[in-house]
C-alpha cells in the first residue's frame, strides 16, 4: 500500500526532521568518504549529519527547490568551503556534481521524501489539508502544475496518473469526477479537489484520507519523479569510486520496487553488491518520535573494490 503522501500530508506544520540518520550515517561513513553528494539536500538534515561524522569529506548537495536550498546553505554555513550547492533535479546528478567540481563520489544519497519545508507550505498546493492554489511544482522553473493536469488531460489519462501513480481502485470515478466538475468551472485549489474527490469516493477510508492517493499521484507526475528515479537509478552507480555507497530511501512502492529491481541488476553483473538482503526500515522507537518515517524503506548498494586512498 502507498503510504508516503498518507504520512505527510497527515500531519501539522512542524520543523523537517530527517529520516534514519544514525542509519544513513552508519551505512556512507564507512570506510570514510572524500567526496558525499546528497542529491536530494532538502533542509540539510542528512548532509549535515554526514559532514559531522566525516569531517575530512567534501560535500555536494542537490535540490531543484530553490527555497529548500537557500533553507539549507543557511543551516551548512559552519561547514564553509566544505560543502558546494547546486540547484537541480537529482536526474542530472553527473551535470550537478561536475558544477561543484567533481565527477566521482565516494557516497551517495537519494531520500525520496518530500520535505516539510513544501509539503507544509499552502501556497505550495502539495497537501489537502490546508487549501491552496493547485501547483505541486517542487521546482517552481517547471511549465507543468497540477492546475494544468487537472483542468486539461483527458479523462482517461487522469484515471490512469491517477491508478499507475497513486495505486487508487477508484481511479476512473474519481476522473470522471474530476471532468465533470471543471466543465462548470476550472478547478483551482486543493481544497475543491479534495471535496471532489471526497464525494467520488464517497466516504472515508480507514487510516488515509481519500483524496491521499489522488493527491501523491498528481505530484509525482508534476514533478515527473518515476522518471527522475530512472534517471538517478541509471547515472549514480556509475559514478561511484571503488568502494563506494548509494543509499537511497523510498516511501511507497513505486519507488522502491524501482530501486529494488536496480539495485537486484547491478548486483549481478558482479561489479556491485547489496549490502543488505533485506530492506532497512525505521526503528519503532523512530516512528513514535516521527510518525513520517513509518514507511521510509532504506536500500544500499557497494561498487566492489577497495576505496580510493
Amino acid at each position: 500500500m502507498t503510504t508516503a503522501a498518507t504520512d505527510f500530508n497527515g500531519t501539522d506544520r512542524r520543523e523537517h526532521v530527517p529520516v534514519m540518520v544514525a542509519e544513513v550515517v552508519d551505512l556512507l561513513s564507512v570506510p570514510h568518504p572524500h567526496v558525499v553528494i546528497d542529491a536530494t539536500l532538502g533542509m540539510g538534515g542528512h548532509a549535515a549529519a554526514l559532514g559531522e561524522a566525516n569531517p575530512d569529506a567534501k560535500l555536494i548537495g542537490i535540490d531543484r527547490d530553490a527555497d529548500a536550498l537557500e533553507a539549507a546553505r543557511q543551516r551548512l554555513e559552519s561547514f564553509g568551503d566544505r560543502i558546494r550547492l547546486v540547484h537541480s533535479d537529482f536526474a542530472e546528478i553527473e551535470s550537478a556534481a561536475r558544477s561543484a567540481g567533481y565527477d566521482k563520489a565516494d557516497a551517495i544519497l537519494a531520500d525520496l521524501g518530500m520535505s516539510s519545508f513544501a509539503l507544509d507550505d499552502p501556497s505550495r498546493g502539495f497537501s489537502f489539508r490546508a487549501d491552496g492554489p493547485l501547483d505541486m511544482r517542487m521546482d517552481r522553473r517547471a511549465p507543468t502544475r497540477a492546475y494544468d493536469i487537472v483542468n486539461e488531460e483527458s479523462e482517461s489519462e487522469l484515471a490512469r496518473i491517477i491508478y499507475e501513480y497513486g495505486e487508487e481502485r477508484m481511479s476512473r470515478r474519481i476522473a470522471r469526477a474530476i471532468v465533470e466538475a471543471r466543465r462548470r468551472a476550472p478547478i483551482e485549489t486543493t481544497g475543491a479537489l479534495r471535496a471532489i474527490v471526497e464525494r467520488a469516493v464517497g466516504g472515508r477510508r480507514t487510516g488515509i484520507h481519500p483524496a491521499t492517493r489522488t493527491f501523491q499521484a498528481l505530484r509525482i507526475a508534476v514533478n515527473r519523479e518515476m522518471e527522475s528515479l530512472a534517471a538517478l537509478l541509471d547515472r549514480a552507480p556509475s559514478m561511484l569510486n571503488r568502494g563506494g555507497r548509494l543509499a537511497i530511501i523510498s516511501y511507497h512502492s513505486l519507488e522502491d520496487r524501482a530501486v529494488k529491481e536496480r539495485f537486484r541488476a547491478l548486483a549481478q553483473s558482479g561489479e556491485f553488491r547489496m549490502l543488505s538482503a533485506k530492506v532497512i526500515k525505521p526503528s519503532p522507537r523512530e516512528v513514535a518520535h516521527n510518525p513520517r518515517a513509518r514507511s521510509a524503506r532504506i536500500r544500499c548498494l557497494e561498487r566492489d573494490g577497495d576505496r580510493r586512498s
